[in-house]
């Protein structure tokens, strides 16, 4: 119905009805009852919803459907990923005949960057706990190891030879111009060197363990094995590097690790020792979180099972068997499951999967996994992803 202006009726009743007025009035009255009739039909009209429209469902995008994978390998033979250098970046190393390359690998671009190329097949690749910098051990010989420090642009910051069977490394997460480096002769002797980025020298320290790590600035732990009588436990000692003073943290333990801010140690259950307990500590040694899973053996030792922490989100990750026995004999798969430090809480992120290593990323969202890191999990979907083609 078209809307009829004031003006237009004004008109046409003037010219129409001007001679009898009493007429004209109640032909105004009937026509105003009619157009507010015709109004309100409309307005009521508009107030009918549409049928059959349904609300659209928001699409959720998780962090693994944004990772442009597989991965396409630009030269030579994909060898291994090293690790994290973002939330969004990893590091690989691929060969060619006898040398070896260093790509940064972007998953969000899918564009892998050459950083550095060794001349010599490189063996292991550690990444500084800030991921500033990258040491790369790389093989001269089968007596002899060649270590290059370089920034993430590929500039060589150290290069430096050690006569060796093999080498162990660990970076000082509190000053990071410092890096333990433990030399093994062939019968497994072994010298524990210290590297000075800073002063660019190299020390011998007096320790009597070859795996060690930082605690402090300052200070290191290791378990102090006993070598006449092997044994499955040993005290967690710690070595002031000033003072030379060694002391006792715990006196039975299987197993630790420094997770920057928080000390953990594995141990067994005395009352029941087919039960592993995970023991969280703060640096004044008050306890902050326990737990307990089922223990596998070995045969000379206890199997502990592969495991992560991301200091920013308190999260300790680790895999679970399902029952205690015999690592030969254990067929059940394990667990991925998260503990969180602040609440106590755990979550389940898949099972059925093989024990082997994991690196968290800097944020906690994602997770390497395999022997060559080969594969990546979401761990917001609890969905794997493959790295590189099989």
């Amino acid at each position: 119905m078209r809307e009829i202006r004031e003006e237009e009726i004004l008109i046409i009743l003037n010219r129409k009805y001007s001679k009898n007025p009493m007429f004209l009035v109640l032909y105004l009255f009937f026509l105003i009852l009619i157009l507010g009739a015709c109004s309100q039909k409309e307005k009521v009209n508009l107030k009918v919803p549409v049928k059959n429209v349904k609300p659209k469902t928001p699409v959720i995008s998780t962090v693994g459907q944004k990772w442009k994978l597989p991965i396409s390998i630009p030269e030579g033979e994909f060898s291994k990923l090293v690790g994290w250098l973002s939330e969004t970046k990893v590091l690989y190393i691929t060969n060619l005949e006898q040398t070896s390359s260093l790509y940064r690998y972007d998953l969000l671009t899918g564009k892998s960057e050459l950083i550095y190329k060794s001349e010599n097949p490189i063996i292991k690749v550690v990444i500084s706990p800030s991921k500033k910098s990258i040491l790369i051990h790389a093989s001269q010989s089968a007596s002899e190891g060649l270590v290059t420090i370089i920034d993430i642009k590929g500039t060589e910051i150290l290069k430096k030879s050690f006569p060796s069977y093999e080498l162990a490394f660990e970076w000082n997460p509190y000053n990071e111009t410092q890096v333990l480096v433990t030399k093994f002769a062939e019968d497994w002797s072994f010298q524990v060197l210290l590297i000075d980025l800073k002063k660019t020298n190299t020390s011998e320290l007096d320790v009597p363990q070859p795996f060690v790590k930082w605690i402090d600035g300052n200070e290191m732990a290791f378990i102090n094995w006993a070598e006449d009588s092997p044994s499955l436990f040993g005290p967690l000692h710690v070595k002031n590097l000033k003072n030379g003073i060694e002391k006792t943290l715990f006196p039975s333990v299987i197993d630790f690790s420094v997770l920057r801010d928080v000390l953990m140690t594995i141990s067994v259950n005395e009352q029941d020792q087919s039960l592993a307990i995970y023991s969280f500590f703060d640096k004044q040694k008050r306890k902050l979180f326990t737990f307990s899973m089922p223990q596998l053996t070995r045969y000379s030792d206890w199997l502990v099972p592969f495991y992560d922490y991301n200091e920013q989100n308190r999260q300790f990750i680790t895999f679970r068997p399902l029952s205690s026995g015999e690592m030969d004999s254990y067929s059940e798969g394990f667990q991925l499951r998260t503990y969180n430090l602040k609440n106590g809480s755990s979550s389940l992120i898949m099972d059925g999967l093989e024990n082997e290593p994991m690196t968290l990323s800097p944020k906690g969202e994602a997770l390497l996994y395999g022997n060559r890191f080969e594969k990546i999990i979401d761990l917001g979907a609890k969905k794997m992803y493959q790295l590189v083609k099989e």
